[in-house]
């Protein structure tokens, strides 16, 4: 009912985020676009659909294509479900699941059983882990960190990291602002 089949593209949320990456106003995209500030708002904003001519103007008023800021773009959905009975669980066995689906400011994903414990971790934003059952050994910074049942662990972007169950059937999921936001603060635009 609430899960995923074909959704329009939300191309808005594309526009906005390569004119906020610009460091442009929705003035100066218009000027160079030759489209009104109130309809380039009502795109931005999801009140309006642009025809593929009108998306390729203000793709070249943002130095790009329509074709990348409609891979760019998000599902027109806010809601999504991914239901747990969805993938065949084997006992014992090691996997992952992605707990979000689509192109998201936020990444979710679930670790259930042993983790490649040798491979190091360095994401650009940052990152949290919760240990649903089991335990795990995070060693970060030249510490180790036990973790048990119900801890949480947060990292800060950039902090390389690696980790390892220490329990059979350990379950961990790890919740991360994705790669492509922009959420470290740039010391060279502080004045």
């Amino acid at each position: 009912m609430g899960d995923r089949k074909e959704q329009p593209l939300r191309v808005g949320v594309a526009v906005r985020r390569r004119r906020r990456a610009l460091e442009l106003t929705l003035a100066v995209v218009a000027e160079r676009s030759g489209l009104s500030v109130p309809f380039l708002s009502q795109v931005e904003n999801e009140r309006a659909r642009p025809s593929r001519p009108s998306l390729e103007r203000i793709a070249d008023a943002l130095g790009t294509t329509a074709v990348e800021l409609l891979a760019a773009a998000d599902p027109a959905c806010s809601v999504d479900v991914l239901r747990a009975d969805d993938e065949e669980v084997v006992p014992g066995e090691a996997r992952v699941r992605a707990l979000v689906r689509g192109h998201h400011q936020l990444h979710a994903m679930e670790f259930i059983g042993d983790h490649d414990e040798g491979r190091e971790f360095q994401h650009r934003n940052d990152e949290l882990m919760y240990i649903v059952d089991g335990a795990v050994e995070v060693e970060a910074e030249g510490r180790a960190h036990r973790l048990g049942r119900g801890d949480t662990l947060y990292l800060s972007g950039g902090v390389r990291h690696r980790w390892r169950a220490t329990v059979p059937d350990t379950r961990v999921i790890v919740v991360a602002v994705a790669d492509h936001i922009d959420a470290i603060e740039d010391s060279s635009k502080r004045r």
